[in-house]
């Protein structure tokens, strides 16, 4: 697996002890994924079922929709952003929500992110 060299957060993915990196055995699962999404999701999809994780972190709409096709249970950065914040871990989700969409380059739509927000107390309902 490449790790992103020079992208921003890099060095510290690089050099985290809590993070391991795993490569996948099931080539064929990996192919066929392959057909329908690009080479990353299908790499952490087949990874995913290999080690019986828990659940799979995917934002891509059509990798989301294979991996729960599959049985998978997902998670995408939203969902992460909501767990933090249910758990003190960050103060404002709509801050990090922002933060996402004007520095991260992220699309998400109205309705999303007013759901996430109401889902955590930020919004009224």
């Amino acid at each position: 697996m490449e790790t992103g060299k020079g992208q921003p957060g890099s060095e510290e993915v690089n050099t985290a002890p809590w993070i391991t990196v795993s490569n996948i055995t099931e080539r064929h699962l990996f192919r066929l994924l392959g057909t329908e999404l690009d080479y990353g999701e299908s790499e952490a999809i087949t990874l995913c079922t290999e080690e019986k994780a828990a659940m799979i972190l995917l934002d891509e709409k059509a990798a989301r929709r294979k991996a729960q096709c599959m049985g998978l249970t997902v998670l995408g950065t939203v969902g992460i952003l909501i767990w933090a914040r249910r758990n003190g871990h960050i103060d404002s989700l709509r801050e990090q929500l922002k933060n996402l969409t004007t520095r991260g380059g992220f699309r998400l739509s109205r309705a999303v992110c007013d759901h996430a927000l109401q889902s955590v107390g930020e919004m009224p309902t």
